[in-house]
């Protein structure tokens, strides 16, 4: 049993209806990261000095000594990045969140009071400004655990909110095990929030952006000035409000730092893009919280049989009978790579199809003669299976007249005579009189361009009785 962990279906086509308040088209959400005294430095017990998101591209970490230039950079971000910061968000009256680096805003009392005056959402961003992908699960899960206290400690309430940033494979497992959060912000995979299920635990995820943030002035082939942060923005922002006006309104993220954008050469960069968004109708500022509880409640968590977690005798009870008789199909199928992809009507089909096209064609003739004749003697019998008896029936083959029934028998022998199989067609896309019409048009053809056709048939009803078992795109989305 091989399963593939990563989801790369997530929505599909057809994302859920987001129907943020009062009709907007677009979700704006700013992020302000406070880290400023939570990152890297050996005053703080760590090996080395801070080397990332800094004006000095390139930095390298100082092992076993401070970086007095690092810190300083830092520093500007605590003493006047962030005050430039609160004071153009409360003067234009839009809302942030805050990840707030535990240690850091136990260093900074003064900007966390600011920060509660302004009703200014604090999130959690872990207890310190470090690299989590080395650490061993227990490691990582105990500094949560005191960041979380930490947090509460400083703040007077536990975060509703996560983003660890510099994180590993455990953290949003963790984080949904530790529980007690509206959300967790550690991907980047979505325009819009989803659920995220661990073991028997479903975790709202609200993705974060890597592209419309600030430290991309600190990284090779980022921002070199405010007009190029500010374009890209307004191109951001301009397609998505464009697709919420189309009926499909997503979430904007922007991510800020108080030493990048809290510089002069950048912020007005900033207040062009707030007042360029707020120029618009129709766009809601929220803070990440607000987002997560409008979503719990418009969008909540849905749950299903996954195919990709199916064992192996529920898989094969699922989904023996799709192909006709031919449970071998979904037996050799439950041994590929299945993944949340496939956990959709098109994904398990595209399983079983592979088995079906990989098959030999002795195999696959076994497939086609195991489906019964249109309108034929076990019809009449009543000894079809019940997908047989109900796609007949849906295109009127059970409530022949005598002269039709004739026709239907004659074409069903000469067709068998000729090609060694029944005449196969998904009658689903057909009413009765279509059905005969290409009867008697495909009697005709040559053996091996009907053994394709009757092939291509086959694997289109399959895909109709999918249909009618797995969760339609909308519910799959929910989930």
């Amino acid at each position: 049993m091989t399963r593939y962990p990563r989801d790369l279906y997530g929505y599909g086509a057809t994302p859920p209806k987001a129907q943020w308040p009062g009709g907007a088209k677009i979700a704006v959400q700013f992020v302000i990261n406070y880290e400023e005294g939570g990152e890297n430095c050996v005053l703080h017990g760590d090996a080395a000095s801070e080397a990332f998101l800094s004006e000095i591209v390139g930095a390298a970490p100082w092992p076993a000594q401070r970086h007095w230039n690092m810190e300083s950079i830092y520093e500007y971000g605590a003493r006047a990045g962030f005050w430039r910061l609160h004071r153009l968000f409360t003067q234009m009256d839009i809302p942030a969140t805050v990840y707030g680096v535990a240690t850091a805003l136990a260093r900074s009392p003064d900007q966390v009071a600011a920060m509660q005056q302004a009703d200014w959402e604090i999130a959690s961003h872990g207890l310190k400004w470090i690299e989590y992908k080395d650490y061993p699960r227990e490691d990582e899960k105990a500094d949560m655990i005191e960041a979380i206290r930490l947090h509460t400690e400083v703040t007077g309430q536990a975060p509703r909110g996560w983003y660890t940033g510099r994180c590993s494979e455990n953290t949003v497992d963790l984080a949904t095990e530790i529980g007690g959060l509206d959300y967790v912000s550690d991907t980047y995979a979505d325009d819009l929030p989803y659920w995220y299920q661990s073991e028997h635990k479903d975790q709202l995820i609200l993705p974060y952006t890597l592209d419309c943030n600030d430290m991309r002035f600190a990284t090779p082939q980022g921002f070199n000035s405010g007009d190029q942060f500010f374009a890209y923005l307004k191109d951001s922002f301009d397609c998505l409000y464009a697709e919420g006006q189309d009926g499909t309104p997503k979430m904007m993220n922007i991510g800020l730092h108080c030493r990048l954008i809290g510089r002069p050469g950048r912020i007005m960069a900033l207040k062009r893009f707030m007042d360029y968004a707020k120029s618009h109708a129709d766009v809601w500022f929220a803070r990440r919280i607000d987002i997560a509880r409008h979503w719990q409640t418009v969008n909540p968590p849905v749950r299903f049989d996954q195919p990709s977690q199916m064992d192996f005798p529920r898989f094969v009870s699922q989904f023996g009978g799709v192909f006709e008789h031919s449970p071998w199909i979904a037996e050799r199928a439950f041994a590929l790579e299945l993944g949340p992809a496939h956990d959709t009507a098109t994904g398990v089909h595209n399983a079983l199809c592979r088995i079906f096209r990989s098959a030999s064609e002795e195999e696959r003739l076994g497939v086609l003669q195991a489906h019964p004749d249109l309108a034929g003697k076990l019809a009449a019998a009543k000894r079809l299976t019940a997908e047989s008896t109900s796609e007949q029936a849906g295109a009127g083959l059970d409530a022949l007249s005598d002269q039709e029934r004739a026709d239907f028998t004659k074409l069903n022998d000469a067709y068998v005579a000729k090609h060694g199989f029944p005449f196969i067609i998904a009658v689903r896309d057909h009413n009765k009189a279509s059905i005969l019409a290409a009867f008697q048009r495909r009697i005709a053809n040559s053996r091996s361009i009907e053994f394709a056709e009757a092939c291509r048939q086959v694997e289109r009803i399959a895909q109709f009785r999918l249909m009618d078992m797995l969760p339609s795109h909308s519910n799959r989305a929910a989930q």
